[in-house]
């Protein structure tokens, strides 16, 4: 019995490791990762201002795996009808597979953003990214996030920290095509995060679409936007095409199940969830104890086939830092401050405890 999955991302990781511990023994388990090391994607613009922390956010996968043998290739085609995964290093067969590849930055074909945009997902970004600023900010200029969700305010509030301690004072632009910042979340949370925007000075233009981009100016409909730096975070699309929808088992198919970012999931009570990492995390839970109870089927040969659980949608509330300022929900409460900046770091280093990675997490919390 083997079971593949296929992507090292807070769905994937999670996966493994609750496979690890519920699987009877025998069933073999191989996790399908391009990269050496699993990232804690949520922290990553931490890192534009705090380069040491790359150490911190990129954890050895050897270090994290324990009973699963960790397949160091690049997933190129799937085919569920032959229970075959095409990797850049050769073909695995499987008896069960998890499709927990992410997501990449979606585009949307906008004509020359993919060109001239720097997206926010690797290391490598984020390098890129601070390089690139740093020029900014040596002789003035302007610095454009395109996307206004919470993986853009993140970033805006980084850059604008950074740019209060230049002495030729940059600009910090963020666009969102909504009406408003973090949209899809209540008016109060949303309401907190411009506030703290407006309090770092990032200038924040809604209702304004990117429709394509030159070397040094954005098309807005009828305006342009002259930039220095494009920064874009506007939105995800699947690895292997389009982000399949499942509903709350997961199940895509009799042997294949897809979670996280990966998927458009459905839960129980028949809610879209949001792409997050909550989400991703909690549907590993669901994931793993459905792949064990039908790897004891097949293993078993039972006539019939196991109740699999469904997913239930149960967030736990949401924080963000924009720069130095955080703003954080605790049931249907905004709060801000020290309270709110103490919860964003138990976070990031619970999760980071919770995969093993004990001493990166008290790196994390102490600040280093």
């Amino acid at each position: 019995m083997h079971i593949v999955v296929l992507g090292g991302g807070y769905a994937g990781l999670t996966l493994v490791r609750d496979l690890e511990r519920l699987l009877p023994t025998g069933v073999e388990v191989t996790l399908v990762d391009e990269r050496e090391t699993h990232l804690v994607q949520h922290l990553v613009h931490r890192a534009l201002r705090r380069p040491a922390l790359d150490d911190s956010l990129t954890i050895p996968f050897e270090r994290l795996c324990s009973r699963a043998d960790h397949h160091q290739a690049r997933v190129t085609g799937l085919d569920r009808d032959s229970r075959t995964v095409e990797t850049s290093d050769g073909t695995l067969s499987y008896d069960l597979c998890a499709i927990t590849l992410g997501a990449r930055t979606a585009f949307y074909g906008l004509d020359g953003v993919e060109t001239h945009a720097t997206p926010l997902k690797r290391p490598e970004h984020v390098a890129e990214i601070r390089e690139r600023f740093e020029r900014v900010c040596e002789r003035g200029g302007r610095v454009v996030v395109g996307g206004a969700g919470l993986s853009g305010v993140q970033t805006a509030g980084e850059l604008a920290e950074l740019a209060a301690t230049a002495e030729t004072d940059p600009e910090v632009v963020v666009l969102e095509r909504a009406d408003t910042v973090a949209p899809g979340f209540d008016e109060s949370f949303r309401s907190a995060i411009a506030a703290a925007l407006d309090e770092q000075a990032v200038d924040v233009r809604t209702g304004t679409t990117v429709e394509g981009a030159t070397a040094n100016h954005l098309l807005l409909g009828n305006d342009r936007l002259a930039y220095d730096q494009f920064v874009w975070t506007g939105g995800i699309t699947g690895r292997l095409g389009e982000r399949k929808q499942v509903r709350a088992t997961l199940r895509l198919d009799d042997r294949t199940f897809a979670l996280g970012d990966a998927a458009r999931v459905v839960d129980a009570e028949g809610t879209a969830v949001p792409a997050t990492a909550q989400t991703a995390v909690g549907t590993a839970g669901t994931a793993a104890t459905n792949l064990t109870r039908l790897a004891e089927h097949l293993r078993d040969g039972d006539g019939f086939e196991p109740r699999l659980d469904r997913y239930r949608y149960d967030p736990k509330g949401w924080a963000v830092s924009v720069g130095d300022r955080t703003v954080a929900t605790v049931g249907s409460r905004v709060i801000r401050g020290a309270p709110a900046h103490l919860l964003k770091t138990s976070i990031g280093s619970g999760y980071m405890g919770s995969v093993g990675a004990v001493s990166e997490a008290v790196q994390y919390a102490l600040g280093r």
